[in-house]
């Protein structure tokens, strides 16, 4: 689905971009788009970054579990 959709997306720039140079689209449409991708953009970084400060919460949890386990097994073997 997302290669379809990068397809569309890809065709319509073009479209655009032909368009652009037959001075057939207007500075502030171009601009809008310009914005409207400028903040989708930054929206995706925002969750990117949420999404890593979890995974790293979780691997820090994960790797203090497993010194616990290791530390406790050690001292059950002597």
């Amino acid at each position: 689905m997302q290669g379809f959709l990068k397809k569309i997306t890809d065709w319509m720039i073009e479209k655009e971009e032909e368009a652009a140079k037959k001075c057939a689209i207007p500075m502030e449409e171009i601009e809008y788009q310009i914005a409207k991708v400028e903040a989708q953009k930054q929206k995706v970084q925002e969750e990117y970054e949420e999404a890593m400060r979890n995974l790293d919460s979780i691997l820090q949890k994960l790797h203090k579990i497993k010194n616990i386990e290791t530390i406790r097994c050690q001292n059950e073997k002597n």
